[in-house]
């Protein structure tokens, strides 16, 4: 059984007013530098983590590595933890992408199973890349009450918990990560737990 802890990647540029961000490189805004601080503080105070993967992105990887000193653990950068490609899409605005290709935008909030993204990644191969991460990390095997800390991006998270819940891909909408929401899961396989869901109550007066 390897506990996990899911976090999403702090504040960044583009999350309000949004635009599709995917593999761009954004650096934490001092919003999302003081909320990983937070989760880093939250973490520290509650858990002995073994380990600390990140995604490869630049917002990922800090805060991860603030997660990392406040907990002495080491950090490694996996790339099945990556973002979404996005790719002719990426740092498009909502309105940009809609007059772009209004069809294609319609289906990625009514039946995003569907989309492919020009030049870039459906939600099929998101779910592969997730699944990858999550049978890594039961692989890893991470006891004696230690757990694994993730950092992602919002796409990953809801892929994993899909993956961890067993729903279809239609649920994809329906879960809900923000920027340092931590997630818990208890990961063993056939046997995975999903214990919590996106909290954020240490982010509050960040």
């Amino acid at each position: 059984m390897t506990r996990i802890l899911m976090v999403r990647h702090g504040h960044v540029e583009g999350i309000e007013p949004p635009r599709f961000r995917g593999r761009r490189e954004l650096p934490l805004t001092e919003l999302g530098q003081r909320q990983a601080a937070a989760t880093a503080a939250r973490i520290a105070a509650s858990a002995k983590v073994a380990a600390v993967w990140t995604s490869p992105v630049q917002r990922c990887v800090a805060t991860g590595r603030a997660i990392a000193e406040a907990t002495g653990a080491p950090a490694r950068v996996v790339e099945a933890l990556n973002d979404l490609d996005y790719g002719d899409w990426t740092w498009l605005t909502y309105e940009a992408a809609r007059a772009a290709d209004p069809d294609l935008y319609d289906r990625w909030y009514s039946a995003p199973a569907s989309v492919r993204f020009p030049g870039g990644e459906s939600l099929q191969d998101l779910v592969l890349r997730a699944g990858d991460a999550l049978r890594l990390a039961v692989a890893e095997g991470v006891g004696d009450g230690r757990v694994l800390v993730l950092v992602t991006h919002d796409s990953v998270g809801r892929a994993v918990l899909m993956q961890a819940l067993d729903q279809p891909l239609s649920a994809y909408r329906r879960l809900v990560m923000s920027p340092c929401g931590i997630t818990e899961i208890n990961a063993a396989g056939a046997h995975t737990q999903v214990l919590g869901v996106n909290a954020t109550e240490h982010l509050a007066g960040v």
